[in-house]
């Protein structure tokens, strides 16, 4: 199979290594999130979810973003493509390749989803549509930002199902038609279809079994390394983001209460928060 052609910071021609893009206050990061804040309105006034939450990361880079259930993790992955519900308020920046998401327009922001930064939701069988064959799902982002007409499109979508690690056929199947498996391959297809250069990953894993869980992250971690991509990978488990990635963040009652080397943090973690987490894994 031909492999998919890569985007994003040009490349050096004699090492073949990306230049880091020029973000606004932060060279050489892709993404630069400061002071982000979100809370939701209730009958009962305002709640906050997540409180001035700060981090970045370079391209090629891959950073875990660990907590409990409740923690501000998911709100945080939500909140970087404006994915939030309408009761949600913001404030701070998130700024994808110097520009704020926060701030943009509905037009420039429908092309940044899927082309500039894509996400991998927890749950493929509620992210799926269940009643369109995955293959037209794949290929809707590459239709809606004119990466590929409809002819070109079904090529494409074949590639990205292999590349996934599923037989192209499986385009002309319905989500009910897959395993759990299956259809988290199917969604990191999805996530690839335009060559974005952040992936964002959202539980991945949950409610698969630990074989399959072990399939999907390896999958996930040689895709991103070949593509050379970010990637921002949020899970409760201490234990895979120390294996998959190179920074690991801890959350706290929407706070980022510790932030440092993946092998750092889960060996020997500074905050009791930290160090409980990790303690809860046999070593």
């Amino acid at each position: 199979m031909k492999p998919l052609k890569q985007t994003g910071p040009p490349q050096d021609s004699a090492t073949g290594r990306r230049h880091a893009p020029e973000a606004a206050g932060a060279p050489g990061r892709y993404l630069e999130v400061a002071e982000l804040s979100v809370s939701y309105r209730t009958a009962g006034g305002d709640i906050p979810a997540v409180r001035g939450v700060s981090f970045g990361l370079a391209p090629g880079r891959k950073l875990g973003v660990a907590g409990e259930s409740g923690s501000g993790k998911s709100t945080v992955a939500l909140a970087l493509l404006r994915l939030l519900p309408r009761s949600a308020r913001t404030s701070g920046s998130v700024l994808i390749d110097g520009e704020d998401v926060l701030n943009m327009r509905w037009g420039r922001l429908r092309a940044v989803r899927w082309a500039g930064a894509s996400i991998v939701f927890q749950g493929a069988m509620h992210a799926l549509n269940p009643v369109q064959r995955v293959g037209d799902q794949i290929a809707e982002p590459l239709l809606a930002h004119g990466h590929a007409g409809p002819a070109q499109a079904s090529r494409l979508v074949a590639e990205l199902l292999e590349l996934a690690g599923l037989p192209a056929w499986r385009a002309r199947s319905y989500p009910h038609e897959l395993s759990g498996g299956q259809r988290q391959r199917t969604m990191i297809a999805m996530a690839l279809a335009c060559r974005p250069q952040l992936i964002v990953a959202d539980e991945p894993t949950t409610a698969l079994d630990v074989m399959i869980q072990a399939q999907i992250l390896r999958l996930i971690d040689e895709l991103v390394t070949g593509l050379d991509l970010s990637m921002l990978m949020i899970s409760h488990d201490l234990s895979v983001l120390a294996e998959t990635c190179d920074r690991l963040a801890v959350m706290y009652a929407g706070r980022i209460v510790e932030e440092g080397p993946a092998e750092e943090v889960f060996v020997a973690p500074r905050h009791p928060y930290g160090a409980a987490l990790s303690a809860a894994f046999p070593r």
